[in-house]
């Protein structure tokens, strides 16, 4: 199932939903809950000892994914941060004097397909250790996050071939849309696209 932006707008759990919901699989560390619960800037998430999937409204904070993702029988941890950055490139479209960026999320499925893209994830490279995804949404300021990906694994190679899939998969399966607002004007961002099914790792990446 493919999704436009304003196609969900309307949707029950649609854009921005404003309440927060939580979900956790049995035996995740009591602690962590109560913590994630406290924050008044968590949208949704799905929380495991070793899955952290979310979608928030405020910064992200890549010190504290980087913490929770260390384990002992783990030698890696791969750490991507995606920036606002102040113009958007796709093909020949450039924009420049971008000045922020609003993100949108048809939430509900959001959360559903990053949970399947770390499903693929671990089907393609078993050994993982923890893997987080969480984007933010709503404005956010150039040199800001809007994504984390973290991903632990015993090995080098594993983790960052991971990462890799776990970024480019979110930003072509998962329904998140920005909306730039630059020096003259806004409008949705240049790369702008519809949503496609999660991938599978062996069918490549984008650069």
């Amino acid at each position: 199932m493919k999704f436009t932006a304003q196609e969900v707008a309307g949707r029950p759990g649609g854009l921005n939903r404003p309440t927060a919901m939580h979900r956790y699989a049995r035996g995740v560390d009591r602690s962590v809950v109560e913590q994630s619960e406290a924050r008044q800037d968590l949208v949704d998430q799905y929380l495991t000892d070793d899955e952290w999937i979310a979608i928030e409204s405020g910064d992200l904070s890549v010190g504290d994914l980087y913490e929770w993702a260390v384990r002992p029988d783990c030698g890696a941890v791969v750490v991507f941060s995606g920036t606002i950055r102040n113009h958007s490139v796709e093909g020949a479209n450039v924009r420049s004097g971008v000045e922020f960026l609003d993100y949108e999320a048809y939430t509900v499925e959001a959360i559903s397909r990053m949970r399947g893209i770390v499903d693929q994830a671990r089907s393609m490279w078993p050994n993982l250790g923890r893997v987080g995804l969480v984007h933010r949404i709503g404005r956010i300021e150039v040199g800001d996050s809007s994504v984390v990906v973290v991903v632990s694994a015993p090995h080098r190679p594993e983790a960052f071939e991971a990462a890799r899939y776990a970024i480019d998969a979110l930003k072509s399966s998962v329904p998140i849309w920005k909306h730039e607002t630059w020096n003259g004007g806004s409008d949705w961002g240049v790369g702008a696209q519809q949503i496609s099914a999660v991938p599978h790792p062996n069918e490549g990446s984008d650069s």
